[in-house]
């Protein structure tokens, strides 16, 4: 059952890290031909796409999953989640364009971009559910190669636009007319809003087999089950993108958008926790619907976030013993170093925020999403607090401190509701002790030992021994081939 789930969790894995460190090369890119200010710009427009993604999806992903495994009739939840989703997307579209104005001086997002944004996030939101049926069929390969597709072509119009366009425009006529000077931000959403549309062309399999049909009964079960998914999801866009936001309103204008640019640039170097939080979730999702009613859940639950713990741990430790190289490579510009100081706070968050998602399983299997709402929105609560008082005399720091704390409680209320209402035998004496031996080494490596690679890599290895001798029985037990397949791997 494990080597299958982690089978599948390494492809879905392979499906969000390729494209996103395709991805990644955009860093680069960007902080090497952007200003501080521009970049700035542009994080600020993908925090307000990082809210309104989840708006537009409002849970209904979570809620096909659980409804996917538990109906009679699959195909209903298909179709109904498909029109809702569709409906709501185009009331958006109508809406956003209506009041283009009030929007535009709300967000400070010049006309033109704001057009394409409202474009991108339709076209995203109408893939969610597609997306979703992939992964409930089985079909990791496609989810995978769809995905990639994307993030290349995205890739390939950025390299085109920033790098190349304005010499080619001198060169070739037909390319004049699309050429306009101080346009990078325009171009970056231009070409997002193109790959999002051959996305959408790509998952033309679905919209095949969907039918009109549309289950008002069950869409009110969906529904209720899916509100409260809505808001923990935002909540979780609160304490993830907002910080951006309050750092442009609060600190002085005339650097507002040049420490926001800083701000999020360093805090990219925490991607490679989030990416690895990502793929986990993506493949152990759906494994923790379809296995709720099996002979003993909850020990897979324990043994999943276990090794969930040991992997994070493990990356923590490895990224901030190089990452002095890898701001060389991904950071261009020296300007952007100054906040190097939170990437150990916003790996360790993004840590922290990946043990809550798996110990959140209880709450989706029992049908009690209403506690993830309450807990991500204390989460929320906190981080706005801490932001709005902080800000004005701690600037960015103030925002990764809200962050760290706002997951760690997170994690730690989830647990403690957890074991009250789906007691889980979670292996906790083994996770503290694997966390703080990876948190206390990613301290020494980075404040003590910084740039030092030899005593970094001396660490790591010692981390590697410690994991090795505490779970040898379970890694052999793992890595061992088996020549037939027990009753529950073939469920699984």
């Amino acid at each position: 059952m494990f080597k299958k789930l982690f089978q599948q969790t390494f492809i879905y894995g392979l499906s969000t890290v390729l494209p996103r460190l395709i991805s990644v090369l955009l860093l680069p890119l960007y902080t090497g031909i952007l200003e501080n200010s521009n970049f700035g710009d542009y994080s600020l427009i993908f925090a307000y796409f990082v809210i309104f993604n989840v708006v537009l999806s409002y849970g209904m992903e979570t809620a096909f999953f659980r409804f996917y495994n538990k109906e009679e009739n699959p195909e209903q939840v298909i179709h109904t989640s498909h029109w809702s989703i569709s409906l709501s997307t185009l009331i958006f579209v109508v809406l956003g364009f209506v009041f283009l104005e009030p929007i535009h001086q709300f967000t400070r997002i010049e006309t033109p971009i704001l057009k394409l944004v409202i474009g991108i996030l339709a076209l995203d939101a109408l893939a969610v559910i597609p997306f979703a049926w992939l992964r409930a069929k089985g079909k990791p390969i496609k989810y995978a190669v769809i995905k990639t597709l994307n993030v290349s072509l995205n890739l390939g119009l950025n390299i085109f636009f920033l790098l190349y366009l304005k010499d080619w425009s001198k060169k070739f006529s037909v390319l004049e007319s699309i050429y306009i000077e101080d346009y990078e931000v325009n171009y970056i959403f231009i070409s997002l809003f193109i790959s999002s549309a051959l996305t959408l062309l790509l998952l033309v399999e679905f919209f095949k087999q969907v039918e009109f049909q549309f289950n008002k009964q069950l869409w009110k079960r969906m529904m209720n089950y899916a509100l409260p998914v809505l808001v923990a999801g935002l909540a979780y866009s609160i304490n993830e993108v907002l910080d951006r936001i309050l750092l442009e309103r609060l600190l002085p204008q005339d650097i507002a958008k040049e420490q926001v640019g800083i701000y999020s640039a360093c805090y990219k170097l925490g991607m490679f926790m989030t990416l690895f939080g990502t793929a986990f979730r993506l493949g152990v999702e759906p494994f923790f619907f379809s296995h709720a009613k099996s002979a003993n859940p909850t020990k897979a639950y324990a043994i999943i976030t276990k090794y969930y713990s040991i992997l994070g741990g493990f990356i923590l430790l490895v990224v901030l013993v190089f990452v002095d190289l890898f701001k060389v490579i991904l950071i261009r510009d020296e300007s952007y170093y100054e906040a190097m100081d939170i990437v150990p706070v916003i790996l360790l968050a993004n840590l922290f925020l990946g043990l809550y998602h798996n110990l959140s399983v209880w709450y989706k299997v029992t049908d009690r999403t209403k506690f993830g709402a309450y807990i991500s929105s204390l989460g929320a609560i906190v981080t706005v607090v801490i932001n709005l008082t902080l800000i004005p005399v701690y600037g960015y720091y103030a925002s990764a401190g809200a962050t760290l704390l706002a997951y760690f409680l997170m994690m730690i209320l989830s647990y403690f509701f957890g074991q009250k209402y789906y007691k889980i035998p979670y292996s906790t004496s083994k996770i503290s002790l694997y966390l703080l031996v990876a948190v206390g080494f990613s301290a020494l490596a980075f404040y003590g030992f910084r740039e030092n690679y030899a005593v970094g890599t001396l660490l790591i290895l010692i981390f590697a021994t410690i994991i090795y001798f505490g779970e040898k029985a379970e890694l052999i037990q793992l890595l061992k081939p088996s020549n037939n397949q027990n009753s529950d791997e073939t469920r699984t």
